[in-house]
């Protein structure tokens, strides 16, 4: 099992906990995660774009000129594609493009993230995320202590207000609660730093027993 030493906030040693092997030590799927990620970036995507058809346009519906004896082609009316101002073939309408993914596999996909994350020095834990005063210094002298600099993710079981206000102006850094992290929040920043109460919250939500 692996062992992670927790820190506290002001840089000191507070306790070294164990962690779950199902998910701090699980197989690292590649191609599982590469899966998982398409489909959060898909789903995020807007698909609102919209182009109007021949039926859309506005205009008469009456032939631009009779039908026989012109020795043009023939048609019918402006609205078609094949005119400047007309509909446009298949256009593209508004659409989802969310892809499903089996509730186990978005599981399992996490675990392998978290696990390369763990063996990359990806995460620390810390004690508590609650700063002793809600500043901004106080939480970017205590990143810097902990060693987590970039693109920083501030993981609590509920996110503190004392905490939000002392990170929200940090640049790159961000807070969400551990039950709605998913692997492009892993994946996408530099450190993750969990409390002891996130780390813990998070193990008993990515337990196949949870299912």
């Amino acid at each position: 099992m692996p062992d992670i030493a927790v820190k506290t906030l002001e840089g000191g040693d507070a306790e070294t906990i164990t962690l779950s092997d199902e998910v701090f030590a699980a197989p690292v799927n590649v191609a599982l995660m590469h899966q998982a990620v398409q489909r959060i970036q898909a789903s995020q995507r807007l698909g609102a774009h919209k182009a109007k058809s021949r039926g859309e346009v506005r205009g008469s519906t009456m032939k631009v000129y009779r039908q026989k004896g012109t020795g043009r082609a023939r048609h019918g009316d402006r609205k078609s594609p094949l005119f400047k101002g007309g509909g446009v073939a298949f256009p593209p309408q508004p659409r989802s493009y969310a892809v499903r993914m089996p509730k186990k596999m978005r599981r399992a996909a996490t675990r392998s993230a978290l696990t390369s994350r763990l063996a990359d020095d990806g995460i620390v834990v810390v004690s508590s995320l609650l700063p002793s005063e809600p500043k901004t210094r106080v939480m970017l002298d205590a990143l810097y202590g902990l060693n987590a600099t970039g693109r920083v993710l501030l993981i609590d079981e509920a996110i503190n207000e004392q905490t939000e206000r002392a990170a929200r102006n940090i640049p790159g850094a961000a807070f969400k609660p551990a039950s709605i992290l998913n692997i492009l929040d892993v994946l996408s920043h530099d450190k993750l730093v969990f409390s002891v109460e996130a780390i813990r919250q998070l193990e008993r939500l990515l337990t196949d027993a949870s299912a």
